[in-house]
């Protein structure tokens, strides 16, 4: 089982590339960023000294989206990046959020999502691509290898993402609603002839180590509670496209009802004031909280659902020791039971 981190690119820059240094010698294999370029700093030269420090980790956004960046462009950093420090980028991608709201704009069409995923994978890897009435190459790129993830939760988008990502990225870590959305996407790759097994599936959400009492609970869950406001975007959306017939499991759909709109000014801020309707209840479904023993047992409970990484999300107020709680007591048992099974 891989785990990864997930960071703002909050000034100061410095402080982010010493967050990733930390998880590549605590053993993460991959340091993921988010990519709104006007809410926090350009990951991309972030992404270039974590390379430049680091040994091991994969480094990629989560995620970037076909809208704000040209495909081309995307894809000739990715390749760039490879070149200089051995094909350990991974490219996220989804239809778009708080980098396109924050101007004004809409998320992309699964149609131009589809396309930026050949586009963006294939031109990373060297291949000559049709794009914008063009055939065009990278021909510096041949040795350049990189995989696209999809994040996806609505029907259409958990199919596109069976018929042509790399991998998959989910950003919660409720076991029912894992098991509903590995599922479909697995179901998609069969019917495109894929096998479900060559596509990666990666669990992203906030973990927070407390001390078993019932104040540490409280405290984390109001540092976690954001990550139920920024997921209930994504929902929304579904809802507002698919109506409550959208098939997505309830319990997902449910607790946007007393959802009054959001303020990307706040977005993954522990502690904003917009995330109230967000109840205690989905906080612990779609995080991790508790004692290192109820993070090993909620990871198994994902591996069996065929996850191969959890991302941990550290936008809270304890970020150095969850990495090291993680590196000590939580990525040394699931991997000691992981191959216990095996």
């Amino acid at each position: 089982m891989d785990f990864g981190v997930v960071l703002q690119t909050t000034p100061p820059s410095a402080r982010v590339v010493d967050l990733a240094v930390q998880a590549d010698r605590f053993g993460f294999s991959h340091v993921w960023t988010f990519d709104s370029h006007i809410l926090w700093q350009e990951p991309y030269p972030i992404f270039g000294q974590i390379l430049d420090r680091t040994r091991r980790v994969t480094v990629g956004p989560m995620v970037t989206n076909p809208a704000t960046r040209d495909w081309t462009v995307t894809a000739s950093l990715f390749a760039t990046l490879n070149e200089m420090y051995g094909n350990r980028t991974v490219c996220g991608i989804g239809r778009g959020d708080s980098a396109v709201r924050v101007e004004g704009g809409r998320p992309s069409t699964l149609a131009a999502l589809r396309e930026a995923v050949g586009v963006i994978r294939g031109m990373a890897c060297g291949e000559a691509v049709s794009y914008g009435g063009s055939t065009l190459r990278l021909p510096w790129a041949t040795a350049s290898r990189l995989e696209v993830w999809v994040a996806a939760y609505g029907p259409k988008a958990l199919q596109l993402t069976g018929e042509v990502a790399d991998g998959y990225i989910l950003q919660l870590a409720d076991p029912q609603i894992t098991a509903w959305m590995v599922g479909a996407v697995r179901s998609a790759a069969s019917a495109a002839g894929r096998d479900p097994d060559d596509i990666t599936i990666c669990v992203a959400a906030p973990a927070y180590i407390t001390d078993g009492s019932a104040e540490s609970a409280e405290h984390a869950r109001d540092q976690c509670r954001w990550f139920g406001g920024m997921v209930g975007n994504h929902v929304a959306d579904i809802v507002s496209r698919y109506g409550e017939s959208s098939g997505v499991p309830k319990a997902l759909t449910d607790y946007i009802a007393g959802r009054q709109g959001y303020d990307y000014n706040q977005h993954g801020r522990a502690g904003n004031t917009h995330t109230e309707f967000v109840p205690d209840e989905i906080v612990d479904r779609f995080c991790v909280i508790g004692p290192p023993e109820e993070h090993v047992k909620r990871i198994e409970e994902l591996r069996e659902l065929g996850v191969d990484q959890f991302a941990v999300y550290l936008q809270h107020d304890d970020k150095e020791h969850t990495l090291a709680s993680y590196a000590d007591h939580v990525m040394p048992l699931v991997n000691v039971q992981q191959g216990a099974r095996s």
